[in-house]
């Protein structure tokens, strides 16, 4: 079955709003737009498109140990100090 999608403006989604709800409910998905430009997707609560995976990224992201320490000469350029 094909998910159908409705784009509406913000005016339409303030007035209509219960409604809307009531199509995401019913498995439809619904884009706001404003100006004809999408700009937010009204989504069923506590669904995820993916299963989350915990721990996958272990191994693939490396932290230096010093990852907080910033160099003097950043730090005076912060301040406006040295060369510009």
């Amino acid at each position: 079955m094909e998910r159908v999608t409705r784009t509406v403006n913000v005016h339409e989604a303030k007035t209509h709003l219960s409604r809307l709800l009531e199509a995401v409910e019913a498995g439809e998905d619904v884009v706001i737009a404003r100006a004809g430009k999408p700009v937010a997707r009204l989504v069923p609560a506590g669904t995820r498109r993916e299963p989350r995976v915990p721990g996958s990224w272990r191994g693939r992201v490396v932290i230096a140990d010093d990852f907080d320490e910033t160099p003097e000469s950043v730090l005076a350029a912060f301040r406006g100090e040295g060369d510009a």
